[in-house]
């Protein structure tokens, strides 16, 4: 294809085009003084010349500023030419005979760096054939799992038994080892890197590409978690900029896949200013497949609310849009524009990046912000603790508004965490789905642990999950459910097999951001008891909306 520049049809045909294409992408520049015209990017010659040019170190240098850069246009997908090999000297190894198939190290990636497939075995077997080299042939063989939930199950049933591999890519994978946490079968270890695994790695890698999509007999629709072994899900396509094992990542990852797994590529995005629109749209790599926009930091929902009168206008009013805000934009500054959607009634979709703090701009205290927390702008110091306010709910505020789906879930309860997306997008109206996520230099968190923590602020009370359906009856107590908190009638989770009470002092002990209240002995402070105070109260109050109390 080459690069076209053409005078611009009137604005009704201009309005025909269709921006869902991944191979060309268009601007409109109207002004009353000079002729208004439409600008063609090739994609191939973004990526063969600007990509390039960034890749080898040349490009911030030698490339000229032309109208690309200048309107900020970044193709789809181009992060997936970004090479993060060179980041972490270690990286996952799959020891495939421990491997059921649970495909949670696939799901909590945050880096789309670890792929699943499945292949009956008879398919399998004739692709392998087809692989010259017997060293290389022998390799990728081992990949290849005999789980009981992809081969057993399906021989039980006098079918076909699948084989099931995952595969790492080592030009996404930074190395934080999240997917060996997260991985109860021991089916994953960190390794040191060395010339030799790296290449049995990258040519694994390259082989399971070129092995094709997953078999679907073997894909279960009611297993939500199995919605990643199909590629049309894959709209993230990893490359990011984020941080080794970012909580938001996976958060992002996740939302593409489910909505990707019910429209394809149909859809689009709006984001606003923060962490999430800086390592996704660092020049020139983009790592979604769907259009999207950065607004500002305010008003990214009134943005969305423009793009989706628009999209009506022409149509289109059964592809969603998500419009994506940290804890900052959406509890703050961009609140009155959050709250004016929702009273809007328009069938727009938001999605809250959760981490308590304005990480993009160094941590500084949002109203998300827990009791005590030490962050930019709240310091803990001699004089005061840390924050002295108490947290903002942005679940219960979105839920006194008229008609508005709402769900607050984490990355760690897979299932719940699904069900609020896909609930949110079958709603025929606004939604919220506010997602804990880890930030982990600011909270001083392992970057392995992202999971973890997440699960832990759910078992501490100190964000409990919700689904808000406005369809599901008259009053808020048949709307709101808090299905898949622990103990949801009991003020603590206490674990079953030990007895021991779980509360949010013990979320903070976890943490560095909560570190300078605890004395030599490991005691909390008293601003730190009043904050678990303000948690249970907070989890009252749900108890009580929801009927529980």
């Amino acid at each position: 294809m080459v690069t076209a520049e053409k005078s611009l049809p009137s604005m009704n045909e201009a309005s025909e085009r269709d921006p869902f294409n991944n191979n060309c992408y268009g601007t409109l520049v109207d002004t009353p003084y000079k002729s208004v015209k439409l600008e063609i990017i090739d994609v191939n010659d973004f990526n063969d010349r600007i990509i390039r040019g960034y890749e080898e170190g040349y490009g911030e240098k030698d490339l000229p500023a032309d109208l690309t850069l200048a309107r900020s246009f970044i193709p789809a997908g181009t992060a997936a030419l970004r090479d993060f090999s060179y980041v972490a000297p270690e990286i996952p190894e799959y020891i495939p005979e421990n491997c059921t198939g649970c495909m949670d190290c696939v799901t909590e990636c945050p880096d789309t760096a670890i792929l699943g497939k499945v292949l009956a075995e008879s398919t399998l077997e004739e692709k392998l054939q087809g692989i010259t080299d017997p060293a290389d042939r022998a390799m990728f063989e081992h990949q290849w799992s005999r789980t009981r939930k992809y081969y057993d199950g399906p021989k039980k049933k006098g079918q076909e038994g699948g084989r099931f591999a995952i595969i790492i890519d080592p030009s996404k994978c930074k190395g934080c080892a999240e997917c060996v946490t997260v991985c109860d079968d021991l089916a994953l270890k960190m390794i040191p890197k060395t010339e030799q695994n790296i290449r049995d790695i990258r040519q694994g890698h390259r082989l399971f590409k070129q092995f094709g999509p997953s078999d679907e007999r073997y894909i279960n629709d009611n297993l939500l978690i199995d919605m990643m072994l199909r590629e049309k899900t894959h709209i993230y396509v990893g490359g990011a900029g984020s941080c080794a094992g970012c909580g938001e990542g996976t958060a992002l990852r996740m939302l593409c896949s489910a909505t990707g797994a019910k429209f394809g590529d149909q859809w689009g995005l709006v984001a606003a200013t923060g962490c999430n629109t800086v390592y996704t749209s660092t020049y020139p790599y983009n790592p979604y497949l769907v259009p999207w926009t950065n607004s500002l930091f305010e008003n990214a929902p009134a943005d969305a609310m423009g793009v989706r009168a628009r999209w009506d206008q022409l149509g289109w009013q059964d592809r969603p849009i998500w419009c994506i805000g940290g804890d900052g934009a959406m509890f703050d500054i961009g609140f009155q524009s959050l709250s004016r959607l929702l009273a809007s009634g328009m069938n727009v979709k938001v999605f809250v990046l959760d981490t308590q703090v304005y990480s993009n701009t160094g941590g500084q205290a949002s109203t998300s912000t827990y009791t005590g927390q030490n962050t930019k702008m709240s310091v803990h110091g001699k004089a005061i603790g840390g924050k002295q306010e108490r947290r903002k709910e942005i679940a219960q505020i979105a839920m006194m508004h008229p008609r508005t789906y709402v769900a607050q879930t984490t990355c760690a309860h897979t299932n719940h965490f699904y069900k609020s997306v896909l609930g949110a997008l079958e709603f025929d109206g606004p939604a919220v789905v506010c997602c804990y996520t880890t930030c982990q230099p600011e909270h001083g968190v392992a970057d392995n642990m992202a999971t973890d923590q997440a699960r832990l602020a759910v078992d501490t009370r100190a964000f409990p999950m919700l689904i808000y359906d406005p369809r599901a009856g008259d009053s808020i107590k048949k709307c709101l459910s808090l299905q898949g908190n622990p103990s949801m009638k009991e003020d603590w989770f206490a674990n079953p097999k030990t007895g021991e009470t779980v509360d949010f002092i013990d979320f903070c002990r976890s943490e560095g951001r909560f570190a300078k209240h605890f004395d030599k002995d490991g005691n909390p402070s008293e601003l730190l008891i009043r904050a678990k105070q303000d948690r249970l109260e907070n989890w009252h109050i749900l108890q009580e909306l929801a009927g529980l109390r």
